[in-house]
């Protein structure tokens, strides 16, 4: 098993994988395609850009101050601290900025970096998805059926 990659319970429709071939923002707008992207990015050891995305979009569609704030600080530990294991790669920039916006952290605190998470898989993981065994086997399964 060592070496082989999983392929999610998920299988989608050949419609969707040629969907998600098409642009990276059809792929995270898909349930599934996130999914399937995030076993990717699992692979290559960068799951947490994947996790990081997802907690700022769920963060976004809060409304309760003190959840927001207590949403905050946990994604400020778990993917901006330096401390993290699973720590986000941000310039000092963005970093600058977060550190500013937790003083009062909104549903927005985060914007800027889960747009530079968002372009980095986009323009660094995303290619090598499409390009990935996971992928192709998907593609394969309809081209042999």
């Amino acid at each position: 098993m060592l070496g082989q990659q999983k392929i999610s319970a998920y299988t989608p429709t050949l419609e969707e994988l040629k969907c998600w071939g098409e642009s990276f923002e059809k792929l995270m707008k898909c349930a599934g395609g996130r999914k399937l992207f995030r076993e990717f990015l699992r692979s290559e050891y960068s799951e947490e850009n994947m996790l990081f995305w997802l907690a700022c979009e769920e963060l976004k569609t809060e409304n309760n101050p003190e959840l927001v704030e207590e949403k905050a600080r946990v994604i400020y530990e778990d993917y901006i601290s330096i401390l993290s294991p699973k720590e986000v790669s941000l310039d000092s920039r963005v970093r600058e900025v977060i550190n500013r916006n937790m003083v009062e952290p909104t549903p927005h605190t985060f914007d800027e970096a889960q747009l530079q998470i968002f372009t980095l898989m986009h323009r660094d993981s995303y290619p090598r998805f499409l390009n990935s065994q996971m992928y192709k086997r998907l593609l394969q399964q309809y081209q042999s059926t």
